[in-house]
């Protein structure tokens, strides 16, 4: 069963951070990722950037609108994603509380739902 992993985190607490402890925290975010592969839970994962280089698009009667920034004004950003294999949702937790970058954000683990072709 697949699972995505939604990593969340409040953007002004990664700007706080020293180089070392952010470049601490990359490395360990790296070493999750290697570790999740050789364990075969791995199927795709990234970091995002900056919510400032989002844009949001709308389609409303067939009007395009697009604005700057994020869909929701809120605390903790999307930062990221794991796509994961894993048996249940308990052992998709289980891989997600081992995600270094937890600490200091939030990791929503979400089960994946196959769309199929009429």
């Amino acid at each position: 069963m697949k699972f995505l992993f939604l990593i969340y985190h409040d953007e002004q607490t990664l700007d706080a951070l020293a180089d070392a402890e952010m470049q601490t925290l990359v490395d360990g975010a790296l070493d999750y990722d290697e570790e999740i592969r050789r364990s075969g839970h791995y199927i795709v994962s990234n970091a995002l950037q900056r919510v400032r280089t989002a844009r949001t698009v709308r389609v409303r009667g067939g009007k395009v609108t697009t604005t700057d920034g994020p869909f929701a004004e809120t605390k903790e950003q999307l930062g990221g994603f794991f796509l994961i294999e894993a048996k249940d949702i308990d052992e998709a937790c289980a891989v997600a509380a081992r995600f270094p970058p937890a600490r200091i954000g939030t990791v929503e683990v979400r089960p994946v739902q196959e769309l199929r072709h009429s």
